[in-house]
């Protein structure tokens, strides 16, 4: 029974980590470079992660460098970053790729805020998920007799109190990130 409340307790807190991922991914004011974390780049034929081809460099506030270690992935780059919901028409020297991201309006900011609660809604489902899986585990292990009903049901509070946990995890970083897509 242990095992598979501690098993259930670390998958819920990767799928905190990832919501946390998530919302890194959401502008909120300043450009920085975790927003280009789930951005793929056709590099000879294999779609590659951008942060293997490239160094990022926040140059100001609202405006992101892309130094591609080779120049000849300089033009994927750009289309992959042009092609991103990231919202930015990146421009090309020859040596770097600057993206000029452009002010928050009151409406891009309700979009991000939306963006948001869907992401946190996809992290609480992954819990509950988690959640009902762990369930259904304990309540194999009463059918098949190996523990009692007073040790399952002990065990499915135990189950309950993590994921309040989790949930509440996700519920917090919610309400930071809304607070900070509102500021102006």
């Amino acid at each position: 029974m242990n095992d598979i409340l501690n098993g259930a307790d670390a998958k819920m807190a990767k799928s905190v980590e990832a919501t946390r991922e998530d919302f890194a991914a959401i502008r909120a004011g300043r450009a920085h470079p975790s927003m280009f974390a789930k951005i793929m780049v056709d590099y000879y034929g294999t779609p590659t992660p951008i942060q293997q081809l490239a160094s990022f460099t926040a140059a100001e506030a609202r405006v992101i460098l892309v130094a591609p270690y080779d120049q000849g992935a300089m033009k994927n780059i750009v289309q992959a970053i042009r092609d991103s919901d990231l919202g930015v028409n990146p421009a090309d020297d020859g040596k770097v790729v600057r993206c000029v991201f452009p002010e928050l309006t009151e409406e891009r900011r309700k979009e991000y805020i939306k963006v948001a609660r869907s992401k946190a809604e996809d992290g609480r489902v992954a819990v509950r998920n988690l959640r009902r899986t762990a369930k259904q585990n304990l309540e194999k292990l009463e059918k098949d007799g190996e523990v009692g009903k007073d040790d399952v049901t002990g065990a499915e509070k135990r189950l309950d109190g993590i994921t309040k946990k989790h949930t509440d995890a996700i519920d917090e970083m919610l309400k930071n990130k809304e607070a900070e897509l509102i500021e102006v």
